[in-house]
């Protein structure tokens, strides 16, 4: 079965994530600088979470140019990856209301590393349906940018209840990590 269904249903989710992001956020109360600056705590976390479901959107894309199939195995997974991402709105307000209060934004680093969780049971997925030796596994390789990102996950997600800002400084790095875009699918693909 092709990616077609599969890639819009996806596209789908993340959009209205998105939306509800935005909703969360409200105008100030008043005119003034520091009313805006008032809200500056979710309109950050607004910020880092549409990066990170535009970097899933992207790499999802990506990932699914290059299996050109799937099986039902992958519609598993890619649902499960959909749930995690889902919860990414949650999440974002919740830390964003309470200004890096420790308990949410651990909860904000447990729902990335979830959704990072996902990505790889997706991709290991779409690897075993395409086989050990197919462009897929070439592209994704040892994945040393995802188990970099896994790992630093864990060190904020324990951090949080410490340094809550070394947390959300450690969520955006590994934003920054994955915000250039995936040169490894391109590469893979143009050789074939």
């Amino acid at each position: 079965m092709g990616t077609n269904r599969l890639e819009a249903f996806s596209d789908g989710v993340m959009a209205v994530a998105i939306t509800i992001m935005v909703l969360e956020l409200r105008v100030p109360d008043g005119t003034t600088m520091g009313d805006f600056l008032a809200l500056a705590p979710k309109f950050l976390s607004y910020i880092l979470s549409f990066i990170y479901v535009g970097i899933y959107w992207s790499n999802h894309h990506n990932l699914m140019h290059a299996v050109g199939n799937v099986n039902g195995a992958i519609l598993l997974a890619n649902l499960h990856l959909l749930f995690w991402l889902s919860l990414i709105p949650f999440a974002t307000a919740w830390m964003g209301e309470h200004h890096l209060a420790p308990l949410p934004t651990a909860v904000y680093g447990v729902v990335l590393l979830m959704c990072a969780t996902a990505w790889f049971i997706l991709q290991t997925a779409s690897i075993r349906n395409q086989g050990a030796d197919s462009r897929l596994k070439k592209v994704v390789g040892k994945d040393l940018k995802g188990n970099f990102s896994a790992a630093l996950y864990i060190v904020a997600i324990a951090s949080a209840f410490w340094r809550p800002v070394l947390s959300a400084c450690l969520y955006a790095l590994v934003a920054l990590v994955w915000i250039v875009p995936d040169r490894r699918f391109g590469r893979v693909l143009k050789e074939e």
